[in-house]
């Protein structure tokens, strides 16, 4: 309830200073126990990639790419967290100014680039501090490894990774680092995939435990796109399609300031294209892979309607900075609830 107030202060400043210092407030709120999710009401815990979930509500990546705010983000109540995207090596990611607030839709543009630490950085991180929520760890390639040579970059960030998360995700799909989005091509995909498999095989028998992995696409995809890219996730032995990632259409913005800016638009003009894209894989995938749905979600309605299109679980992210943690009581204390 006090948020409104809050971000009418932080909204004053670089949306990358207020994102950093509000998730630092947050966070030692919750070490202070003055952030305490015992108030919501339980959801029914459901079991999707072979994983129990508390509730389906989680937290997108991006919103904490170095695994530095996972404690706070925990307290707010959520199933699960997912951090990064982490590359291999750290990397300061694009110039900035690179993120810009479209407050009259409650949207947002970055261009971000994939600015993180580094993985041994993020790991040494979640090492130290690992949440009550089941956490996912999102992976990338490094801006200037070449794309012939992306698998190894994947590789290593899935092998670094492996002990320290309960899922691991597949970032091929932010339009902010160049040709990435090359990879979700049928030529480019399966080979991508089976290698990560085959690693994923080996590590499980030193890990003793499943390891999930999820992909994480694009909202700009074809019908027919969306349709090879769902067949190759089966047949490649993927666990879980994450739908969506940003756009870089524009067309609910362009007459806002900022809304020309290149990057990726998240928030509320995400929302249908984010839905159309779930519903889509939920008719083609027909139940032969569960869904993740993330893009837009600025409501309980919102919420219900991603899981209504066929999605398992669902995420949020630009939400929280315009809703702030009233929007995932209002989720988890719905009329309806998830």
């Amino acid at each position: 309830m006090l948020y409104p107030i809050a971000r009418s202060l932080l909204f004053r400043l670089d949306p990358e200073t207020a994102h950093t210092l509000s998730l630092t407030a947050l966070d030692q709120a919750a070490r202070c126990g003055l952030v305490q999710p015992g108030h919501l009401v339980s959801t029914r815990p459901r079991t999707v990639m072979g994983l129990t979930f508390a509730n389906p509500l989680g937290i997108a990546a991006g919103l904490d790419k170095n695994g530095t705010f996972i404690h706070g983000l925990a307290a707010l109540g959520v199933g699960f967290i997912e951090v990064g995207t982490v590359t291999p090596r750290p990397q300061n990611g694009n110039p900035r100014p690179r993120v810009f607030r479209l407050p009259t839709v409650e949207g947002l543009i970055n261009r971000l680039g994939f600015n993180n630490h580094g993985v041994a950085a993020l790991v040494e991180q979640v090492r130290q501090r690992r949440p009550s929520a089941l956490l996912g760890i999102n992976i990338g390639k490094n801006f200037d490894t070449p794309m012939e040579r992306a698998v190894e970059d994947y590789r290593s960030a899935l092998i670094a990774v492996a002990p320290h998360a309960d899922y691991v995700t597949v970032n091929i799909s932010s339009p902010n680092t160049q040709n990435l989005r090359q990879l979700q091509g049928t030529e480019a995909l399966p080979p991508l995939l089976r290698a990560l498999h085959e690693e994923r095989l080996r590590l499980v028998e030193d890990l003793g435990r499943p390891l999930p992995i999820a992909i994480k696409i694009a909202p700009d995809l074809t019908p027919a796109a969306l349709t090879d890219i769902a067949q190759i996730l089966v047949e490649e032995h993927m666990d879980a399609v994450i739908a969506t990632n940003t756009t870089i259409t524009r067309d609910p913005v362009l007459h806002l300031p900022h809304g020309q800016e290149t990057g990726g638009l998240s928030g509320a003009p995400l929302h249908e294209k984010s839905l159309a894209v779930v519903a889509h894989l939920a008719r083609t995938l027909d139940g032969a892979l569960p869904i993740i749905g993330v893009g837009g979600i600025t409501s309980a309605a919102q919420a219900q309607a991603m899981l209504t299109a066929g999605a398992q679980l669902i995420q949020v992210y630009t939400g929280l900075i315009y809703r702030g943690p009233d929007l995932i009581r209002e989720i988890l204390e719905s009329d309806r609830p998830i």
